[in-house]
Parts: C-alpha cells; structure tokens; sequence
C-alpha cells in the first residue's frame, strides 16, 4: 500500500488473531520494542494504558543516534484504531485493525507534517527528511510483519 505523497506512508499485513487481540497488542506502548526498528523502550507518562490524551516518551536509535520523544496519543479505539503524535504534531503515527476473514488487517500509517518537516529540515538539513521518509518505508513492513509474527507466535 503506498500514495503518491512521500510523506505519507502505509502498509498492512493480515495477523491470525482477532482486531481486540491486535489493538491490546499494539497500544501498549512498552511493548512497542518488541516489534520497532528504532524503539528500544517506551514508558507512559501519566497512565499506564491507551486513553486519548495520554503521553509517553519512546526512546529510540539508529546507527550514530540516539534520540527521545515525548508522544500524545489521539486515536483509541478499541479493536479498531491506535494513533499518535509526535513533538505536538511534527509526525503521526498510527495502527488501524479491521477484520479480515478469520484474523484481522492490521494497517501502519505513517504521516511527516509540515511542521515536523520544518523542523528536521532546519535542523538536520534536506538529507534529514530523505532519511525520515526512508526510515518509515523501511520499517513500517519490517514491523507489521515482527508484529504478526511474535502476534501468532503467542497464540500457539
């Protein structure tokens, strides 16, 4: 799955569990780990579960960095959908489950707004979003697939 605007971004993968068993997955922030290139550990903030309006700060590193952010989540919906921002809106991140025969669609969407575009810019130069971009195309099928794996995995 992909659109012609390159910074936006998504793709799925069917998982052999249900959409209620997926979003629990998913929208346990520490777990994030777990499936994520660059995550290596993730705590909430101010509660301990999904709820629009929650924050937690994900920890994260690539070859030669290593970098925090804090994240708010805006989409919580059981079975269904989870989703958050990055730095008040510079990137959303987010999963969309849907059921899909016996197991669920699980979706990765990813979206570098303008304002977070400006800031990399300003910061890391052009090469920064090129390498933004191809981070999210990168990881998003390597991470739906290490989540359906350690998904499945779990279940038998």
């Amino acid at each position: 799955m992909d659109t012609d605007d390159p910074y936006s971004y998504a793709d799925s993968v069917w998982v052999d569990a249900s959409p209620h068993q997926v979003y629990d997955a998913v929208s346990d922030v520490t777990r994030h780990p777990e499936w994520s290139v660059f995550t290596k550990s993730c705590e909430w903030e101010d509660t301990t579960s999904a709820v629009v309006g929650a924050h937690f700060t994900g920890h994260n590193s690539r070859p030669g960095r290593e970098w925090s952010t804090r994240s708010e989540v805006v989409a919580a919906t059981p079975g269904k959908e989870f989703a958050w921002e990055v730095r008040d809106g510079f990137v959303r991140w987010g999963f969309e489950m849907a059921p899909d025969g016996g197991g669920t669609r699980l979706t990765q969407r990813w979206d570098f707004r303008p304002t977070g575009r400006e800031w990399v810019r300003e910061t890391f130069g052009e090469e920064g979003i090129t390498l933004r971009v191809d981070d999210a195309r990168h990881s998003i099928p390597t991470t739906l697939a290490a989540i359906k794996t350690v998904l499945e995995s779990s279940a038998s």
